[in-house]
């Protein structure tokens, strides 16, 4: 039996268990996967003991950046996204640490048949969520990745940050109006019920596809105000979950799950 679990504050709301419990089950593997409720002040020596004898854990909100700093060895995306929220004991006993969010995100755009290569990206938003997905979203080739943010400063920073891996521009909210091929909400707005200052002019009716990183039963304040403004299709941050978690049990264990029928029980259960 190899010992996996999830370690935030607080933790107990976390779909991560039943996920990894699902792809186990469907893989035929015989594995323990637990939430790690860590102390605000403590993670580190959380981490250490787990990991005596645990082989992998998940990092969320809000150790993601201690993880970073913990891991002895860090995967490229993990450099660039400066968060981790996959960890792995090696055979030497070190850790490395991976970020699989913006692969999560990647392959639920792929899986939904949504081509990234050549189009124009706007990414609301500017802090950490973003900044995990934009080195796999550039490997795809888009057109351009435009940040917006209401600190344009941010926006610009990490937009300057990237520039090297493809097309990047940052903007205010108010500079914006053309129309562009996808929309991805990588803000935290939809938890609240509130929305950007977005321009109706972004969405090009039958044609933009709209992101919400968030998730919830019902459709999001965001998802909401681009059906209104007639987005060809409109997906949320479910899949997404799933698919960074199938990333990071291929990571420990070698075996990819197939995260549609996960994803389907979890959709049942909102």
């Amino acid at each position: 039996m190899k010992y996996y679990g999830v370690f935030g504050n607080p933790i107990a709301h976390s779909k991560s268990p039943l996920i990894h419990h699902l792809f186990a089950e469907q893989t035929d593997l015989h594995i323990s996967y637990e939430p790690l409720l860590a102390p605000l002040d403590s993670f580190t020596t959380a981490v250490t003991n787990f990991f005596q004898t645990g082989s992998g854990a998940n990092v969320t909100v809000p150790f993601k950046e201690e993880a970073f700093a913990l891991a002895d060895q860090l995967s490229t995306r993990a450099q660039r996204a400066k968060a981790v929220n996959t960890l792995k004991k090696l055979e030497d006993g070190k850790l490395l640490g991976d970020n699989t969010d913006g692969a999560g995100l990647v392959n639920d755009l792929l899986n939904n048949h949504v081509q990234i290569t050549g189009k124009s990206i706007l990414i609301l938003g500017a802090g950490g969520a973003v900044r995990g997905i934009l080195e796999p979203l550039l490997a795809h080739n888009p057109k351009e990745i435009a940040i917006v943010n209401r600190t344009v400063e941010k926006a610009e920073q990490l937009a300057n940050e990237f520039a090297d891996l493809g097309p990047m521009a940052a903007c205010g909210y108010d500079w914006i109006d053309a129309p562009v091929d996808i929309i991805i909400n990588g803000t935290s707005a939809s938890l609240s019920g509130e929305l950007p200052p977005l321009a109706d002019t972004l969405v090009k009716a039958g044609d933009t596809l709209c992101y919400d990183m968030m998730y919830s039963k019902d459709t999001t304040v965001f998802n909401q105000w681009a059906q209104q403004r007639g987005a060809a299709r409109t997906l949320d941050g479910l899949g997404m979950l799933v698919e960074q978690a199938a990333e990071a049990f291929y990571i420990w264990t070698g075996v990819r799950p197939n995260p549609t029928p996960v994803l389907k029980a979890l959709r049942a259960q909102l």
